[in-house]
């Protein structure tokens, strides 16, 4: 099996690779243990000491619990693999405040964190809209969590597709075909040059044989795949599949050592 990076872009948080050799089965596993074991901070709990606002409690705390937060494996644990025991400790937990008054509207980036590295991923995210006179007041208790527990922990959207073979050919209009293409396809007299990195993280892919009048052929392909990777911010795309692949491969040899004990 190969895996390379077909394309990265780091201030959209997107990261797209090729996983060649393989089979679906396979990927499709890789991408269910990044979305649902893969850990990432949200609040979990809310005290609402004042909330004069529109918004009901319950839904000022649903929104609350669904904002990203930048997430440091490295210094928190999972609440039932912390020595606390899940009891509550700074290892596993950190407190976030909210102090508000209107007129004016709320954004995530007033949150207060206990810990300087722990913030919203996008500050300008709206809460709640406040008129003259009208209060917030919370304190917010957030945990590390997994995506198979609640989805507010998922640490972004991750899917597969098949890997095509691109095969190219040539085009009386070659030049009227690179226009229906953004940047990958470019016209060499009447010859079509594809950028194919470019094309197969492409919305324009599935649509190229059209687009192209036919110079562009794409065969089926059932050992290779896309991976892509679109983080909500929490961790970076990079991050999300190292550590789902070390994940991954301590539940193999979990299952290993079960199938080894039943025998």
């Amino acid at each position: 099996m190969k895996i390379e990076v077909l394309s990265k872009d780091e201030k959209e948080g997107k990261l797209a690779v090729a996983i060649r050799g393989t089979n679906s089965a396979f990927v499709n596993a890789l991408r269910r243990t990044a979305i649902q074991d893969v850990p990432t901070l949200a609040i979990e709990e809310v005290e609402i000491r004042k909330n004069s606002s529109a918004l009901y409690d319950e839904m000022l705390g649903m929104r609350l619990g669904l904002i990203p937060l930048v997430t440091d494996l490295s210094s928190y644990n999972l609440p039932e693999e912390c020595v606390c025991k899940g009891e509550g400790c700074a290892q596993c937990q950190l407190k976030l405040s909210l102090k508000a008054q209107g007129p004016g509207i709320v954004h995530a980036s007033e949150l207060t964190s206990s810990d300087p590295k722990v913030k919203p991923v996008q500050g300008d995210l709206p809460i709640a809209k406040l008129l003259k006179g009208q209060k917030l007041e919370v304190e917010a208790t957030a945990k590390l969590g997994t995506g198979k527990d609640h989805m507010k922990w998922a640490p972004g959207l991750i899917y597969f597709k098949h890997l095509p073979k691109i095969k190219v050919g040539t085009a009386e209009n070659a030049e009227e075909i690179v226009k229906r293409f953004k940047d990958e396809v470019k016209a060499q007299g009447n010859k079509l040059v594809v950028d194919e990195s470019a094309l197969l993280t492409s919305v324009r892919l599935d649509a190229s044989e059209e687009l192209s009048e036919g110079a562009i052929k794409l065969e089926e392909n059932d050992t290779d795949f896309i991976l892509m990777i679109e983080s909500w911010g929490q961790l970076t795309p990079e991050h999300i599949l190292a550590k789902a692949a070390d994940i991954f491969k301590a539940n193999l040899k979990d299952l290993e050592k079960d199938i080894q004990a039943s025998s």
